[in-house]
């Protein structure tokens, strides 16, 4: 049996790459960042469209496929059996799919949306209010999942069913592709999937370093410093690179078990000693008004106000996903053998939405009613430019403040460390050759990138500011739209043509 080696020609492209973009925001900051912020409008607004399409596209082609016959397709051989517990599959892609951000986005998303609602709302009104609590639920729901379960089959199946003896994103086109992906189209797929994964895994990282930081700031009564930022994404840096060099079972798993017992932990306190019965029915309403309304803010393009609320947010959303889909697709497919496409599905749009869902219900609408109430000053902080302040306030309102604090820092870091160990696991595996199922890459493979991965982070707290991040995941998502729909076609050829193929084996048996 081969042992996996290392696909140098891809390892070396894709560290050219981070190369060329980290030097030129080093030594020319201020007009990088200017020239990315520029960059995003117009992209946004050209082709925003795009975006909006591919996630109900992307919606509408998993439903059909989980109520098809197609449904009842294993990944895997017939007698395989799931590798890890459903509660730890779900623990890992879920610690996966949200990153950091989430303890980011959940605790002030609402407050921009309240100050500048969608659809023409009056500022601070009570619709907008609604509006508010219930957007972050549309962003981080069923489309952000189906984003990240559509590459996760397009790969899985072809791994499995074929025997494949690589883990890479070119896998999802393997029947398109012939089974050339390491040619020349596949290998270009590979890179733009490891590029796109730098710079989506940046952003997380990007949000959630200053946001660790603002807390331990507070705990020690100090001011939140550039030092304390590189401080935090060091310490992430090293708890992923132990987790990655430990592997999937020891490693990634035990970390993304830990993670969800303290999240629901912190969860539990916050409902418990918060405004219970305000959080419980302003979320009962927000899953009315996003289940009434899912539709018109799926294609919602704002043609008459121009408000620039769908390029903002929804854009930057749906890009953030795209390009972190073949990451999630990748890392989803190596702990998916043994279920069903159904169930991976179901398992996705499903309990990942409702997960995230359950961070914004508890500290987004706990954050608003401090707002509300006049308890703090939430929107004012966001307004000022210091949402980690706002956060913190939100947290030190809380009985205990400071042990909440602490936990939430701890969460977030987490978060953020079993997105990057993951993503680097991720991509040693696409820059890796003859890895047979159930193989790993090899150890110093897989801590080099998560060494890497700071790089573009640490890289843009010089260069600074929320466009700049918008901007990254935009360009780096741009490619990876395009193969979706590419991969689409080739795994419904592949589940059709080896459907075609076993009706032959059957009519041809004695």
């Amino acid at each position: 049996m081969k042992k996996p080696r290392t696909d140098w020609a891809s390892f070396g492209t894709c560290m050219a790459m981070l190369l060329l973009v980290c030097l030129p925001l080093t030594l020319a900051p201020e007009r990088s960042g200017a020239l990315i912020e520029s960059i995003y409008g117009r992209t946004a607004n050209q082709l925003g469209i795009f975006y909006l399409l591919a996630g109900a596209a992307c919606i509408g082609f998993l439903v059909w496929l989980a109520s098809s016959r197609f449904g009842d397709v294993k990944l895997g051989a017939e007698g395989d059996e799931p590798e890890f517990s459903t509660a730890s599959w779900m623990a890992m892609l879920f610690c996966a799919g949200v990153a950091g951000g989430l303890m980011y986005w959940c605790s002030i998303e609402w407050a921009d949306y309240y100050q500048a609602p969608p659809f023409g709302a009056a500022p601070r009104s009570v619709e907008a209010a609604e509006w508010a609590s219930t957007y972050g639920l549309f962003h981080w729901g069923m489309s952000a999942w189906a984003f990240y379960c559509l590459p996760t089959l397009a790969i899985a199946y072809p791994y499995y069913s074929r025997g494949l003896d690589h883990l890479r994103f070119s896998d999802s086109c393997h029947h398109l592709l012939g089974g050339h992906e390491t040619g020349g189209v596949g290998r270009i797929i590979d890179v733009l999937f490891m590029v796109a994964l730098i710079g989506g895994a940046a952003v997380s990282l990007g949000l959630s370093s200053p946001l660790v930081a603002a807390c331990i700031a507070h705990l020690l009564s100090v001011e939140p410093t550039l030092g304390i930022e590189f401080g935090v994404v060091l310490l992430c840096i090293a708890l992923f690179g132990t987790s990655v060099w430990l592997g999937l079972e020891k490693g990634i798993k035990r970390l993304s078990d830990l993670n969800l017992i303290l999240a629901v932990g912190l969860l539990l306190f916050v409902l418990a000693v918060g405004p219970t019965v305000f959080l419980v029915k302003t979320s009962l309403n927000s899953l009315g008004v996003l289940a009434l309304n899912f539709i018109r803010m799926s294609f919602w393009t704002d043609p008459f106000t121009d408000s620039g609320f769908v390029e903002q947010w929804t854009i930057f959303y749906w890009a953030w996903w795209i390009a972190f889909a073949p990451y999630v697709g990748l890392f989803g497919a190596r702990i998916s053998r043994g279920r069903t496409i159904r169930q991976v599905i179901v398992g996705m749009l499903l309990f990942g939405s409702l997960g995230s869902w359950v961070f914004y219900m508890v500290l987004g609408n706990f954050s608003m009613f401090l707002e509300l109430e006049g308890i703090a000053d939430i929107t004012g902080l966001v307004g000022a430019g210091n949402p980690n302040g706002a956060i913190v306030a939100m947290l030190d309102a809380l009985p205990l403040g400071g042990l909440a604090t602490g936990v939430f820092s701890v969460v977030a870091m987490i978060f953020a460390a079993t997105t990057f160990d993951s993503a680097s696991y991720c991509l040693a595996s696409a820059a890796t050759r003859d890895l047979k199922s159930g193989d790993d890459p090899a150890r110093w493979h897989r801590v080099f990138w998560a060494l890497a991965l700071g790089a573009l982070p640490a890289t843009f707290m010089f260069v600074g500011g929320f466009a700049v991040l918008q901007t990254t995941v935009l360009i780096v998502s741009l490619p990876i739209l395009g193969v979706g729909l590419v991969m689409s076609v080739s795994m419904l050829r592949s589940l059709r043509a080896d459907e075609a193929d076993r009706h032959a084996r059957r009519q041809g048996a004695p």
